[in-house]
């Protein structure tokens, strides 16, 4: 089974939210059984917590309950359990770059390289801004977890 971890800063708006959109997606296309998701932060301050109401809002929208899931920080064993370790900014990208074996290193990416629109330096974080800002927060999302599955099918297709 090909696995992702999305990872942000705090596990409460982004992170989780790739996570429960890309779980989504594959329920909807049946293939919960090949491929499996979570999500982590690059930080430890809401370890436990359920993700931010305005993301869990936001992610209703779309058809997708958020409410199941704890946040948590990246572990050192992380790197080896994942086949794509999915930073949702580039300064997640760079923390998750310092800790990770450089054997693995290549495990990490932007999640925005995963998206059409590719915007600059990845996912905006929504913490501090309105409602509005984590709808575009879910748009982008939305987008990069179908490029997400895509990758790791390829991937999967790779290790026959």
């Amino acid at each position: 089974m090909k696995k992702v971890l999305f990872v942000c800063l705090g596990n409460i708006c982004r992170s989780p939210s790739a996570e429960g959109m890309f779980r989504a997606l594959l329920v909807r296309r049946g293939l919960e059984g090949r491929f499996g998701a979570d999500s982590a932060g690059t930080g430890n301050w809401h370890a436990g917590a359920t993700p931010d109401p305005r993301a869990q809002a936001a992610a209703r929208k779309r058809g997708v309950d958020l409410s199941g899931l704890r946040a948590r920080s990246v572990s050192p064993d992380d790197f080896a359990r994942f086949d794509l370790v999915a930073g949702m900014d580039e300064n997640n990208v760079e923390d998750l770059l310092e800790s990770c074996p450089p054997a693995l290193r290549g495990r990490v990416r932007l999640f925005t390289e995963f998206t059409a629109s590719r915007p600059e330096g990845g996912v905006a974080d929504p913490y501090y801004g309105g409602p509005e800002g984590f709808d575009r927060m879910m748009d982008l999302i939305q987008e990069g977890v179908e490029g997400v599955l895509a990758h790791l099918e390829a991937l999967e297709e790779g290790a026959g």
